[in-house]
């Protein structure tokens, strides 16, 4: 292969292919290694490329292909020991670990063969002087495997007993082991105790806390801690998402995701990971991944989705029924292999075990996008007989709920009537079979069948409530046939017909008027008419957009007024006219709002909304809870905004529609969010989410909830969640719909999140995107600000001239915008990624004199401007304020510039050039220290920083006196403000200043000896 001509040039293209992402690509690399390292005839070259070969196969799913590898390895070592390095002497003793964890995992190598491997991996450890540790982990695994509780307890003990050596897996491995025994005994407080410091990233390695977190999700969800469970799901799954390695970890999320109703988001797991099917290197993972996907599709089974396509193995479409088949039998099929090869069923009663695994939780949101499962209807339940046409018993039973439920205007009661009309349809066909001429239900009956069916018909029930209207009088009852055609007239509002609306209200307006003096009408079928009259004249104030006409308001206000004048304290034990008038006063909150009186719309709304409660229809109360609550905020008051809030959530309760359970937590968050309460915001946030998912409203309102939910996130500094949900709000978010500072700013949190993840090129594409969004606005900070960020990004990617260009275009933006402190920072990062490329210390100077110059010019002009026109007082604080934060940037750039020249030294440059580039360096230095003295105790320690950076300096330069000089006066600055509650320093934080005060002190006392015991130069 080309481009391998020595051992160097290998090893450099091993460490290249150690970067790679795991998988069959990395794997034959490593194969082509080895066989150009064969050609170079170095033996140890051999030795290498083995071992590289070795560790992809071990991080890959070929797992099965590194027995052959080891025992060439094993053989070289046998014949010529010699031939390995320290390192790679380590390295061979440090894989028979991964031997005998692989030989278990590979059910065609016999037992008696392990524990062959057992005794040898044993008698070889203690000819190398190696502690039985890693021999007694490696036992304590044969016997959990296969079942074996006494002897596995045994070798836990013994490992844990053993000492830890060169040759003892990793903190974070071992913790994650032990635990992982404590959570399969059931002691779950235990595992997870044992792996909180490789939870909170005490201990990590190429594995962890990828699996701890895995292994977590069951334990947690046990233990009811199903925050703390989301939150290791969102976390964990980031980290073994491209870990071609790690499907048993893989299987437990995808676990996690069936066990938490949350089909959805397995059923995409499996959509990102085909090759975990059939991927045949590692069968125990297979067995654990086929396990859970069984799992997961009975629970779509279960809730009648068994003929819903699903993700599967390649070359055929997939329905969940089949999949569950096929993932069992294969499951199954391989834990009877391994059952086999062991002589015993424990492998297969676990599989069991976990295949009839019943969900922990029915409902956890977890705030990400998932795409639903379409609903399948179960299959039709054949039909009960009819009951004889002369038995109605149920037939009278649905009739007596529906009445009941309607007459108190309880949820569901069209769907109760709907019932009652299904009935009847079956009893009456049942009649005409049996050639019975009698009637199951009479007019007024069927009256309020047809009512009830124009009320689930809205816009189009018109003809329903019409018929309604006839059955009505035919049963006598002239006032509610009048209430139906109101009804009738309304529903055409509502379809846009707004002068037909008015003029087909208006006659039953009148008549039932007069029936209602003449005594031959009730007050509740009046109020209905009088209700739907006043619905209708408030439509032209629903619809508007704009200011509304005077006499339009006028007429709808009198029509809610004569509903009040009406009903108002005539409604007794009667809840239908108890919610007209919590109705009218409803109706006059809107027109007050619209009439430019909000403060008086908050308070009938308030009214409303109690009146609806305390005639037991809180659900009714939910609507206008939530105009209260817009209201208030409109008024400033967050507070009432907030209760407003939680009241309609409490009072609409299971009633709710999920779209406006997910609007009405969304709302909450932001209020909630609003006073600083991350942590509740981010909890409405993640309910909003989850009932915009259900509704079918994830595009839209789902992804503003998790825009919102993943800012939350971020300030709570749980970057890996808030990564998750934020790229899975961008999949959804559009400027058209949402705005494109939206946008912007949710790939801004983004960015910061991989920033902080140590993913610094996906940081960089994502400020990129949003700065490309925000160069057209036309107030540019933003775009200046995203632009340095991405630039910083891209540095620490290691694309420094990508960076250079992207700081060179901030600092174009700064200027242009005024701001010297945008301006300087983007020269100094300049200087810095300079120092580290071609261009060298010469530019990096430039670049640095430059950033120096930009403040002199803008303190300069500070000071011109203070001269000739002082201002206000407060502009003069300002300036004054103004003109420290640029002296504190002098001070900070000449501190910068002294370090740089400092690190620009060359190991081979001659004495003289050392010399002057120190000087230079103590220049710059003692400048830093000369701006920032005037400032006092504010920047203490930037000040007490720059004198220490000096006095080093001063040691390189043989000064010995003149360091110790700096460093006790490093020491007598802090004891001029020792005790002074003030001397905060520079970030008034009291906890980091007691750590930076003693860290400057410590060094300052190490200067000082240093400085005593050198001689004089």
């Amino acid at each position: 292969m080309s481009g391998i001509s020595d051992f160097d040039s290998l090893r450099r293209a091993m460490a290249d292919n150690s970067e790679q992402p795991e998988g069959p690509a990395r794997n034959a690399r490593a194969e082509q290694l080895l066989a150009e390292a064969e050609k170079l005839g170095v033996p140890l070259a051999v030795i290498e490329a083995l071992g590289h070969q070795l560790k992809v196969y071990n991080y890959s799913s070929e797992k099965a292909k590194m027995f052959v590898p080891f025992a060439r390895l094993l053989r070289m070592w046998d014949e010529r020991p010699e031939d390995f390095d320290a390192y790679e002497t380590h390295s061979l003793h440090w894989v028979f670990k991964w031997m005998s964890a692989g030989m278990l995992d590979q059910p065609h190598i016999p037992l008696a063969s392990i524990e062959k491997w057992l005794g040898e991996m044993e008698h070889r450890y203690r000819l190398a002087g190696h502690s039985e540790r890693a021999v007694r982990s490696a036992e304590f695994s044969v016997a959990a495997h296969i079942g074996d509780r006494a002897r596995a307890e045994r070798a836990f003990a013994a490992w844990l007993a053993a000492d830890r050596d060169a040759m003892a897996d990793c903190h974070a491995c071992e913790l994650h082991g032990q635990g992982w025994w404590h959570a399969e005994l059931g002691r779950d407080e235990e595992a997870l105790e044992l792996w909180g410091p490789v939870l909170e990233g005490a201990y990590t390695c190429a594995h962890e806390p990828h699996t701890a977190l895995a292994s977590s999700l069951l334990p947690l969800l046990r233990l009811g801690r199903v925050e703390e469970a989301r939150a290791h799901h969102l976390r964990g799954f980031r980290l073994v998402r491209a870990m071609e390695s790690m499907r048993g970890a893989y299987a437990d999320h995808v676990e996690f995701c069936a066990l938490t109703g949350n089909e959805a988001r397995g059923l995409e797991l499996l959509a990102e990971r085909p090759a975990y099917f059939t991927d045949d290197g590692q069968p125990q993972s297979k067995l654990d991944f086929l396990g859970v996907v069984a799992l997961l599709m009975d629970r779509l089974v279960e809730r009648g989705l068994g003929g819903q396509t699903v993700p599967g193995p390649a070359g055929r479409t997939w329905t969940a029924d089949g999949l569950s088949a096929h993932a069992r039998g294969e499951a199954l099929a391989l834990a009877a292999r391994f059952d086999a090869r062991n002589g015993t069923s424990y492998v297969s009663e676990r599989l069991r075990e976990r295949m009839a695994r019943r969900p922990l939780v029915e409902r956890l949101p977890l705030g990400v996008r998932a795409v639903r499962p379409a609903a399948v209807a179960p299959a039709p339940v054949p039909a009960a007989p009819a009951e004889p046409a002369g038995e109605p018993d149920d037939l009278a039973a649905l009739l007596a709920r529906a009445r009941q439920l309607s007459d108190a205007l309880r949820p569901h009661a069209v769907e109760a009537w709907a019932a009652v009309a299904r009935a009847a349809e079956n009893a009456e066909d049942a009649e005409d079979a049996e050639g019975d001429a009698g009637t199951v239900l009479d007019a007024r009956d069927r009256a309020e069948i047809a009512d009830h069916e124009g009320m689930s018909l809205g816009p189009e029930g018109v003809a329903s409530f019409e018929r309604a209207a006839a059955l009505y009088e035919q049963a006598g009852d002239p006032g509610e046939a009048l209430a139906a055609r109101a009804r009738a007239a309304y529903v055409r509002a509502l379809g846009g017909e707004l002068e037909e609306a008015r003029a087909a209200v208006a006659e039953p307006y009148d008549r039932v008027l007069a029936l209602y003096a003449d005594g031959g009408t009730g007050l509740r079928q009046t109020a209905g008419v009088l209700m739907s009259r006043a619905r209708i004249l408030m439509r032209p104030v629903h619809e508007a957009e704009g200011p509304v006409a005077p006499g339009v308001l006028a007429d709808a206000e009198a029509a809610a007024r004569e509903v009040l004048a009406l009903v108002e304290g005539r409604a007794e034990d009667d809840v239908r006219l108890a919610a007209r008038v919590a109705e009218g006063h409803a109706l006059l909150a809107e027109l007050a709002a619209r009439s430019g009186d909000p403060r008086t719309g908050a308070e009938l709304f308030a009214r409303a909304s109690a009146e609806f409660v305390a005639a037991g229809l809180p659900w009714f109360a939910v609507e206008y809870e939530a105009r209260l609550a817009a209201l208030a905020h409109h008024l400033g008051d967050p507070a009432g905004a907030e209760r407003a809030l939680r009241a309609a959530l409490e009072h609409g309760g299971e009633h709710l529609e999920p779209v406006g359970r997910a609007q009405l937590h969304l709302q909450l968050a932001e209020v909630v969010g609003g006073r600083g309460q991350a942590d509740e915001a981010a909890e409405h946030a993640l309910e909003a989410a989850h009932w915009a998912d259900v509704a079918g409203e994830g595009p839209t309102l789902g992804a503003w909830a998790r825009h919102q939910l993943g800012g939350h996130l971020v300030r709570r500094g749980r970057w890996a969640e808030a990564a998750e949900v934020l790229e899975s709000a961008l999949a959804d978010l559009g400027v058209e719909t949402h705005g494109d500072g939206t946008v912007v700013q949710t790939q801004w949190w983004l960015g910061d999140c991989l920033s902080e993840l140590g993913e610094h090129r996906e940081a960089a594409e994502r400020r990129l995107q949003a700065a490309e969004i925000a160069r057209h606005w036309p107030e540019q900070h933003d775009h200046a600000t995203l632009a340095h960020l991405a630039a910083e990004s891209l540095g620490q990617a290691g694309l420094p001239a990508e960076a250079d260009r992207a700081y060179a275009r901030a600092g174009e933006l700064w200027r242009s915008l005024g701001n010297v402190h945008g301006l300087v920072r983007s020269l100094r990062a300049r200087a810095w990624l300079a120092l580290r490329t071609q261009e060298g210390p010469g530019t990096a100077r430039t670049l640095m004199a430059e950033a120096v110059e930009e403040c002199a010019d803008a303190l300069g002009a500070l000071d011109a401007a203070d001269h000739a026109d002082a201002g206000s007082a407060q502009e003069a604080a300002e300036a004054v304020a103004a003109r420290q934060r640029l002296v504190e940037e002098l001070g900070h750039t000449h501190r910068q510039f002294g370090d740089l020249l400092a690190r620009s030294v060359a190991e081979d440059d001659d004495d003289a050039s050392i010399g002057a580039a120190l000087e230079e360096a103590l220049t710059q230095m003692t400048r830093a220290v000369a701006v920032f003295a005037p400032l006092g105790d504010a920047v203490l320690h930037a000040r007490t920083g720059a004198e220490l950076a000096a006095g080093w300096l001063e040691t390189d330069l043989g000064r010995p006196s003149d360091a110790a000089a700096r460093a006790r006066a490093v020491l007598a600055a802090y004891d001029a403000v020792a005790g002074d509650p003030s001397g905060d320093g520079d970030d008034g934080d009291p906890d980091r200043d007691e750590e930076t005060v003693r860290a400057r002190r410590a060094e300052a006392e190490q200067l000082i000896q240093v400085a005593t015991e050198q001689p004089a130069g």
